[in-house]
C-alpha cells in the first residue's frame, strides 16, 4: 500500500514527495523495520520513536520533532493506527450460511435468514437466532435462548436457557453465559444448593471475553449493559448490574447483585464485595478491593480501596519508613550518648 492511500485511511496529511513510500506493514516501534508503520502516543516512548526503523509513524497532532520515519499527524494515534492495523490484516472468510451437517438444531428451534451453525454445536427447543448471526463451532444454544441479529458467537462459547443477547453480542471461545449463581445456604451440617431460577441478558453491541462467565441471577436477570466492553477470565455473579459502556479487564471478580454503573472502567483484577454501588464514569485502579460504594466519576485504588490521591500518599509515606526507621535510631543513640554524658 502507497502511504498515500494509507494516509487517506487515517485522515492524515503527509510530507510532499512522500505519497509513493510503500507500506508494507504495521509494527511497534522496537520492531518496526523499513516498509513499516508504526505509532506513537504516550512520551515515555519518545526515544523509541526517535531509534525507531520504522518507514512511517502516526504521531499527535502538534508533534514536531524531526526524525527518520515520514510523520502522519493525527487527533488519536492509537486510533488511526487501529485503522491501519486493520487494513493489513488478513481477511477473514465469511461464515457460510445454513446448518453444517454435523450440528443438532432442534425442531423447535426459530433460525432467520442468513444465520450460521458451525460443526458440532447444539441448538436446543425454543431457541430463536436473529438475522446473519454466526453460531461457531461447538457452541450450545439452551432451551428457549433469544440471540439477536448480526451476533457472533465463537468456537465453544455456551448460552443456557431462557438467557436473551441483543443485536450485534461477540462471545469470544469459552465464554459461559447463564451458569448457576454461587448460592447455597448452610442446613443440618450441609451446604445445600439455593436454585438459580432468573436469566442473563446482553444488550446490543457488548463484546464477551474468552472464559469470562456470567452467572444467572437467583430471579430476576443479571444484566450487561448496551456497548460495555469486557476482557478475558472475568467472573461476573448473580443478579448484577452493569451499566452501558463500561469497561471490565481482564480477571476481575464482582459478587453478586452489585450494581456498575454507565462508562465505568474496572482494571484489572479488581475485586468487588457484593450489594455495592459503583458510580457512573468511575475508575477503579488495577488489583483494587472494593468493599464500599464508590460516588460518581470517582477514582480510587488499593485494598481497601482509597481516592487515587491518598492512596499515592500514603504510598509514598511507607517508602520512607526505612529512612524514617534509621533516623529514628540515630536519635535513640544520640539520647543514649547524652545521658551518658551526664
Amino acid at each position: 500500500m502507497r502511504l498515500l492511500e494509507l494516509a487517506a485511511l487515517v485522515g492524515a496529511a503527509i510530507p510532499e514527495g512522500t505519497g509513493d513510500t510503500e507500506i508494507t506493514g504495521v509494527a511497534s516501534l522496537q520492531e518496526a523495520r523499513e516498509g513499516d508503520i508504526t505509532f506513537f502516543g504516550n512520551p515515555r516512548y519518545l526515544a523509541q520513536l526517535r531509534a525507531s526503523k520504522a518507514s512511517a509513524a502516526i504521531v499527535p497532532q502538534g508533534f514536531d520533532e524531526a526524525i527518520a520515519p515520514v510523520l502522519l499527524r493525527v487527533e488519536n494515534p492509537s486510533a488511526s493506527f487501529a485503522a491501519a492495523v486493520a487494513a493489513f490484516a488478513p481477511v477473514e472468510p465469511p461464515a457460510t450460511e445454513g446448518v453444517h451437517p454435523s450440528a443438532v438444531v432442534d425442531p423447535g428451534a426459530i433460525l432467520a435468514s442468513g444465520v450460521s451453525v458451525g460443526p458440532l454445536s447444539v441448538i436446543e427447543a425454543g431457541a430463536v437466532i436473529g438475522e446473519g448471526s454466526v453460531i461457531g463451532s461447538g457452541c450450545l444454544i439452551g432451551r428457549e435462548v433469544r440471540i439477536g441479529r448480526g451476533c457472533r458467537l465463537h468456537p465453544g462459547a455456551i448460552i443456557r436457557e431462557r438467557c436473551i443477547l441483543g443485536d450485534r453480542v461477540i462471545l469470544q471461545p469459552g465464554a459461559v453465559i447463564g451458569s448457576c449463581g454461587f448460592g447455597y445456604e448452610f442446613q443440618e451440617g450441609r451446604h445445600e444448593k439455593i436454585p438459580q431460577t432468573g436469566i442473563v441478558e446482553i444488550e446490543s453491541d457488548v463484546e464477551i471475553g474468552a472464559n469470562t462467565t456470567i452467572d444467572r441471577a437467583r430471579f430476576g436477570r443479571t444484566v450487561i449493559g448496551e456497548g460495555s466492553k469486557i476482557d478475558n477470565l472475568v467472573q461476573i455473579a448473580h443478579n448484577v448490574q452493569v451499566g452501558a459502556h463500561t469497561i471490565i479487564c481482564s480477571q476481575v471478580g464482582i459478587a453478586g447483585s452489585t450494581r456498575v454503573g454507565s462508562y465505568v472502567t474496572l482494571a484489572g483484577q479488581v475485586g468487588l464485595a457484593g450489594h455495592l454501588e459503583i458510580g457512573d464514569k468511575a475508575i477503579i485502579g488495577a488489583q483494587s478491593g472494593l468493599s464500599k460504594n464508590v460516588p460518581p466519576g470517582s477514582m480510587v485504588i488499593g485494598a481497601p480501596a482509597k481516592p487515587m490521591k491518598e492512596w499515592k500518599q500514603n504510598n509514598f509515606y511507607i517508602s520512607q519508613l526505612g529512612k524514617l526507621f534509621e533516623r529514628v535510631k540515630e536519635l535513640e543513640g544520640e539520647v543514649k550518648r547524652l545521658k551518658a554524658e551526664g
